[in-house]
């Protein structure tokens, strides 16, 4: 599997473009292609239940989100096992499991539809909890200097513009089938697998055996998958019934525990909460994770289209209207590091949250003709992808520049931790409001107060991805107040210093 077997990197060993697009297709294997699910779920469930219903709308709700779930609860711990065991092996056992994974969702049919769906989902979520880390290290060990910036960027654009890619992909191989989606993601999986091989193996420095916080982890898990429960079923076992009673104090109990848990471990925790006595890199973190929610102002969106009917979108149809999105996040990510050096991160990370919060006031309209929707989802994606863009650089900074250099490790674990859990728990947030309002008949009081334009047999689709539009909105506006109430003014950098993404500067105050 590997060349080298040392306890660190073999010094002579620099990174090749192989080694790059290994790298980055291994990346695109989540972001692109098991982030697809969400805008194609219509047809999903459609193929599915085409006798009868084996996964309902609330189960493929669960379905979207397990995978950004598993990828956020075990980043932190495989980042670790990565950094002990080796990168490159890590990398591949990850590329593995991901294989598996779309095998699983690939042969989903039948009575035994829904077990394949939610297993091969929360497979393809661990499998990116190996990748990610473990990838972004042997960037940061076989890159150095330029090289590394670039090597850096392409990785993000693996990530950033794997999501911007996700829906127009998604949308693409559904018109044939939407299997083919996950069938594309094999491929490239054992793409990454074979570019990767060979690569001399990568650890970190042996420092002594430390053991990782397994009831941290317990409790952690514990807490997140009862609040997903909760939020996904919520309203189908009943918010007052004795099941979710339950669950809400298993939520409680275990939130609890884990603080008490984490505070008395203080060799090697889970979650280092020590960190968050760091005021910006909590107010970063924080932002970070509601930025991530408002994936579901994407999923909410693309399901209206293709669910208002008799007008609705094919899936191809919608997804294309995503195309600015895509290109903006590619083509701008570089400017938010350029704004990062001009104005430092508070204005930046402000700017990019009001943009994206304009896309939320621009989806809400959903009382507009088809058309005239069609044109401000156009230009509501766009921005998304802008303020995306602007926000990701200047917010990783402001999170682990102004962390010691001991602790950057713990912290940018955490960081990435609050972008899945935060796309997790949005888009189950953001499903749920409008499966249940769709599924409740709309919300009549919102109907007297707006007039629905056009096709009315559809109205309490339309209500409910306004409400949801609304919520996201919510978000937003606590995203911000959480920024400037954290993030200190002023320029971080000047044009003499030396810049990568990842400095450690502290944050100077004017």
């Amino acid at each position: 599997m590997s060349a080298s077997t040392s306890a660190t990197a073999a010094p002579d060993y620099r990174g090749t473009p192989k080694l790059l697009i290994g790298i980055v297709l291994g990346v695109f294997t989540f972001w692109l292609f098991a982030g697809s699910l969400g805008t194609v779920a219509q047809e999903v469930l459609a193929d599915i239940n085409v006798d009868q219903t084996y996964i309902t709308a609330d189960q493929m709700n669960l379905a979207v989100s397990i995978t950004a779930l598993f990828s956020g609860l075990f980043i932190v711990l495989m980042g670790g096992v990565a950094d002990r065991v080796g990168r490159v092996r890590i990398a591949i056992i990850g590329n593995i499991i991901g294989i598996v994974g779309s095998v699983l969702v690939v042969s989903a049919a039948g009575p035994v539809a829904l077990p394949l769906m939610l297993g091969g989902r929360a497979l393809q979520g661990f499998s990116a909890a190996l990748v990610m880390p473990a990838t972004m290290a042997l960037v940061r060990t076989y890159w150095e200097g330029p090289g590394r910036q670039r090597a850096v960027s392409m990785w993000s654009i693996g990530s950033w513009g794997g999501s911007g890619l996700s829906a127009i992909v998604g949308g693409l191989l559904a018109e044939q089938n939407w299997r083919w989606i996950f069938i594309a993601s094999i491929v490239v999986s054992l793409a990454s697998t074979v570019l990767i091989w060979g690569t001399p193996e990568s650890k970190a420095p042996t420092t002594g055996h430390r053991k990782f916080d397994v009831p941290g982890l317990v409790a952690f898990m514990v807490m997140t998958l009862a609040l997903m429960i909760i939020i996904t079923f919520g309203r189908q076992i009943g918010w007052t019934a004795p099941v979710t009673l339950a669950l809400m104090a298993v939520v409680a109990v275990s939130a609890v525990a884990f603080i008490l848990i984490e505070r008395r471990n203080t060799d090697n925790p889970f979650i280092d909460l020590a960190l968050f006595k760091n005021i910006t890199f909590t107010g970063a973190t924080l932002s970070n994770f509601i930025l991530n929610m408002t994936i579901g102002l994407l999923l909410v969106s693309q399901q209206l289209f293709r669910a208002a009917e008799p007008n609705g979108l094919g899936s191809l149809q919608a997804s294309l209207l995503t195309l600015g999105y895509a290109v903006s996040i590619i083509a701008l990510i570089r400017v938010g590091e350029k704004m990062l050096r001009r104005f430092g991160p508070r204005k930046p990370m402000v700017w990019g949250t009001l943009v994206v919060a304009l896309t939320a006031v621009l989806l809400m309209p959903t009382n507009l003709m088809l058309g005239q929707y069609e044109i401000l989802a156009v230009i509501a994606y766009t921005l998304f992808g802008v303020g995306l863009a602007f926000y990701a650089t200047p917010s990783t900074d402001a999170a682990l520049s102004n962390l010691p250099a001991s602790q950057a490790g713990s912290g940018a674990g955490i960081y990435k931790m609050a972008s899945s859990l935060g796309a997790a728990i949005g888009a189950a947030i953001s499903l749920t409001i409008f499966t249940s309002i769709t599924e409740a008949g709309g919300v009549p009081w919102l109907r007297g107060l707006i007039s629905f334009h056009g096709e009315q047999g559809n109205v309490a689709v339309r209500e409910a991805a306004m409400v949801a539009c609304g919520v996201n909105l919510i978000f937003l506006v606590i995203a911000i107040v959480s920024i400037v109430t954290t993030v200190p003014r002023g320029r971080k950098y000047n044009d003499e210093d030396d810049f990568s993404g990842e400095s450690t500067v502290s944050a100077q105050k004017r």
